[in-house]
């Protein structure tokens, strides 16, 4: 169990059975009576926003989260499925809980999925992913238009600003952090 004297930014921690991430934390000591602990946290689920003040003394359940290596194998309706690497067993996320990961699942990339009681609540991809652009306009030779990007669009539909000499077929890098292309894959 945490204390509120363990209070900091980036702790997680249960509530209501859900679990929170404390994105903003402040001490304050009054002169008179106990400390107050004010915090901003995030449900790691919902996505809600929570703003709770704790005195000094206040006891906490901590987050028992997981992360497990999975690698993604395919898409059906709304949500997504992946494979335990060790066990072999399947687990479903929702669309909601993978977010702008979606952009770049393609078949066996492999994914670190973050399971809270066993339930899988969100999922984080590689830092620079391989995707084949499916569709972009052609790079004419001396278009001195000014543009140093075109829009492209990659094989799981997500579309990004490339530089003019990407052509379709073509492997890129993008930066999963930023949705940015990086590089073109070389050979």
């Amino acid at each position: 169990m945490y204390t509120s004297a363990d209070l900091r930014k980036g702790l997680k921690i249960t509530i209501d059975n859900e679990p929170y991430i404390i994105t903003h934390f402040d001490f304050a000591k009054p002169g008179k009576g106990q400390a107050l602990y004010r915090t901003k946290m995030k449900n790691m689920i919902t996505g809600n926003t929570l703003d709770r003040t704790y005195r000094s003394g206040e006891t906490f359940e901590p987050a028992h989260l997981e992360d497990r290596k999975m690698q993604y194998l395919y898409k059906e309706g709304d949500h997504y499925c992946f494979m335990d690497n060790q066990t072999y067993e399947q687990v479903h996320v929702s669309e909601d809980a993978i977010g702008d990961a979606k952009n770049y699942l393609i078949d066996n990339l492999p994914v670190d999925v973050l399971l809270f009681r066993e339930k899988a609540i969100g999922v984080d991809v590689p830092n620079f992913v391989n995707l084949r652009v499916t569709e972009t306009s052609p790079w004419v030779k001396g278009d001195t238009s000014g543009s140093d990007s075109k829009p492209a669009t990659v094989e799981t539909g997500y579309v990004l600003r490339v530089p003019p000499f990407i052509e379709e077929g073509e492997l890129i890098v993008i930066d999963t952090r930023t949705g940015e292309y990086s590089t073109r894959v070389k050979g």
